[in-house]
């Protein structure tokens, strides 16, 4: 039996299901998101200082603790590989499957620079003795960046199937393998997005 709607756009909603479906996960994932945003704000309005006290000093800026040069160029590294994801998704529509590969094969290298840098970024406060149990600072450091992480790694396993095997698509279902490259793009695009927003929230603010 044929899935209706897998191609083209549903009649009530406008988009085909598979959009239609994504876009329900990445309003789950705003309410998820935005709930542990609005703890942090709490924390942070409640706290005499922030961060605070950390092994008997106490730190006035995020950026006295937190690593923001790596931090930005992780946020760099994020903003290309949304580049290169809309890319690989445009060589689709342009019937360019090699250069599709080329694209979406920089966008899961792109994203394992980032977890590299976060292994390194993490490795150095635990070197320093800095745990989530430190302090509420902290607690949310690794809270939100350590989620966002594990939606890079989702992104990445869900990159590299369309880039390997799930690939097989495109020679017996053209169109329907570009939109599955069209979902898969937006939800990267939402990862890059909430790391836009914990970026100067975070280590900045």
């Amino acid at each position: 039996m044929d899935i209706p709607y897998t191609v083209t756009a549903r009649p009530d909603t406008g988009v085909f299901n598979a959009k239609l479906g994504v876009w329900l996960f990445l309003a789950s994932e705003v309410m998820l998101f935005g709930g542990l945003f609005a703890g942090y704000v709490f924390l942070r309005i409640g706290a005499p200082a922030w961060p605070g006290a950390l092994h008997g000093e106490t730190y006035a800026h995020a950026s006295e603790v937190l690593n923001v040069p790596l931090a930005t160029l992780n946020t760099f590294v994020l903003i290309a590989s949304s580049v290169t994801m809309v890319m690989a998704w445009a060589s689709l529509m342009m019937k360019n499957f090699a250069r599709y590969r080329l694209y979406m094969g920089g966008t899961i290298a792109l994203a394992f620079v980032f977890l590299i840098v976060k292994v390194f970024e993490y490795g150095s406060k635990f070197e320093h003795g800095l745990f989530p149990s430190e302090s509420n600072f902290l607690a949310i450091y690794f809270t939100l960046t350590g989620l966002h992480a594990l939606h890079v790694i989702g992104g990445i396993i869900v990159n590299t199937y369309f880039w390997g095997p799930g690939a097989k698509m495109w020679r017996t279902d053209p169109k329907r393998f570009t939109n599955r490259i069209e979902v898969a793009g937006l939800y990267w695009h939402f990862v890059d997005l909430v790391w836009i927003f914990l970026f100067p929230t975070i280590y900045l603010l």
